[in-house]
């Protein structure tokens, strides 16, 4: 039961947290981002507690930034092209795909991921006596 409570948990704040980075940033956001944030939160930290913290930070970071980039990609085809919600359209960025996902918003994916990853590692630990996470870079 903890396991579900841990992840409950940090499904909430990761989209608590992505939602309101949009609405900072953007000025608007989706109920479906609060959710896709949430999904993308528990990976971050599932990933880590997984591998008991093995990896590199870097491996890490690069291993979510793919997740959530899929994610993202997955959600915009069947949320903005087959629903038609028009939540984002990334046809003006450079190195996009079908307007869904691009290379700028990829690197800003990778700075939340590492955020994610600590801050979802330090939760679990904290919270829910997960092992203590450690990271390296190398």
């Amino acid at each position: 039961m903890t396991k579900i409570s841990n992840y409950l948990f940090l499904w909430a704040t990761g989209g608590c947290l992505y939602y309101t980075f949009e609405v900072l940033f953007r000025g608007f956001s989706h109920w479906s981002m609060f959710l896709l944030g949430g999904i993308c939160m528990v990976f971050c930290t599932w990933q880590g507690l997984t591998l008991r913290w093995s990896d590199p930070l870097w491996l890490q970071i690069l291993r979510c930034t793919v997740f959530v980039t899929s994610m993202e990609f997955i959600t915009g085809i069947i949320l903005n092209r087959w629903c038609g919600f028009e939540i984002w359209n990334y046809d003006n960025q450079p190195f996009q795909l079908f307007g869904q996902i691009c290379l700028p918003f990829m690197i800003i994916f990778s700075g939340l991921c590492c955020f994610a990853i600590i801050l979802g590692g330090y939760l679990s630990f904290w919270l829910y006596g997960a092992e203590k996470p450690w990271f390296h870079f190398l």
